[in-house]
């Protein structure tokens, strides 16, 4: 199998890319982690006789676990909004988890992966998910995707396409538009996420508006604020969830998302006028964020590419 190399250690060699597709796949580092566990036993128990691509049948493998994940929590039915993920304890053997991370470190990771990707992937189906995260993340080849879905190869094909128009969303705004309020947004949220009062008051209108469902709010904080003063205090005494925010396309246009651990809290959907800022709506309740239109602004970019083997 590959040459003199055994089976932990190339399994070793492939982790780090096998817990990358797992992570889109599922949006949780710590089910990412479980998926890559249950790929190494299996591999145990096949004892890697006759595998020609162990990269490939390690993708297959992973990429069928990510699948029956994520059928399950569709049909349990799982209420994805502000969950937490329960850590994992670390065991010892190759295909082990590393030590659960803290929710600052999924942060950072979210960030590197594109959280707003992690958001809008969390609105696919589990059959269109693996087909987009394979093919235009990972580069894998369709005639693979196919025997991993038990699909036909047009099939597969049309799932991704279908997963690509959802997560690319439609912007509702002119091209130049879209790129003039995008600025702005990304400018209030850096000045959100240092406390910049001044910065804030820079992307606000003077009469702004900042509504918010209850749910998103401590109690005792007003589910409306007026004029630029009252909202960018407010946005700086809630700053400590700008750390967990991304801007991305909301109902056509930039605004964003607030997502701890890449689970959807809030959206936000932002109104520009005049270059600043002229109203603000926080979504929270649950039926109100699942009809809320999501999208990335930027195409995600293909990580790697392998080629799956039965």
């Amino acid at each position: 199998m590959d040459g003199h190399d055994g089976p932990a250690r190339r399994f070793q060699a492939d982790r780090g890319r096998l817990r990358a597709l797992a992570h889109r796949m599922l949006g949780s580092l710590d089910e990412a982690e479980d998926a890559v566990q249950e790929a190494w036993l299996r591999l145990e128990r096949a004892g890697g006789d006759g595998i020609d691509n162990l990269s490939g049948w390690l993708t297959t493998v992973v990429s069928r676990i990510c699948l029956d994940m994520l059928r399950s929590r569709a049909a349990r039915r799982e209420e994805p909004y502000g969950q937490e993920v329960p850590e994992r304890a670390c065991s010892g053997s190759p295909g082990s988890p590393e030590p659960s991370v803290s929710p600052e470190a999924e942060a950072v990771l979210a960030e590197s992966v594109g959280l707003a990707l992690l958001v809008v992937l969390d609105r696919l189906g589990p059959a269109e998910r693996v087909a987009f995260v394979l093919h235009d993340l990972f580069g894998v080849p369709f005639e693979h995707i196919a025997r991993i879905l038990d699909r036909s190869q047009p099939a597969a094909k049309k799932l991704a396409s279908r997963a690509r128009l959802k997560v690319r969303g439609t912007p509702a705004v002119p091209e130049a538009e879209l790129g003039r309020h995008r600025r702005l947004v990304e400018a209030f949220l850096a000045a959100a996420r240092g406390g910049d009062l001044g910065g804030l008051l820079d992307t606000l209108a003077p009469d702004v508006v900042r509504r918010a469902d209850p749910a998103a709010l401590p109690p005792g904080v007003p589910v409306e604020l007026r004029g630029a003063r009252a909202v960018a205090e407010g946005t700086v005494a809630l700053r400590e969830r700008s750390r967990f925010a991304a801007v991305t396309l909301v109902d056509g246009d930039v605004g964003l998302v607030v997502a701890p651990r890449g689970r959807l809290l809030f959206a936000l959907t932002v109104t520009v006028e005049g270059g600043r800022i002229t109203s603000y709506d926080v979504v929270a309740e649950p039926a109100r964020l699942r009809r809320v239109e999501l999208g990335v602004l930027d195409p995600p970019e293909r990580i790697s590419s392998a080629s799956p083997t039965r």
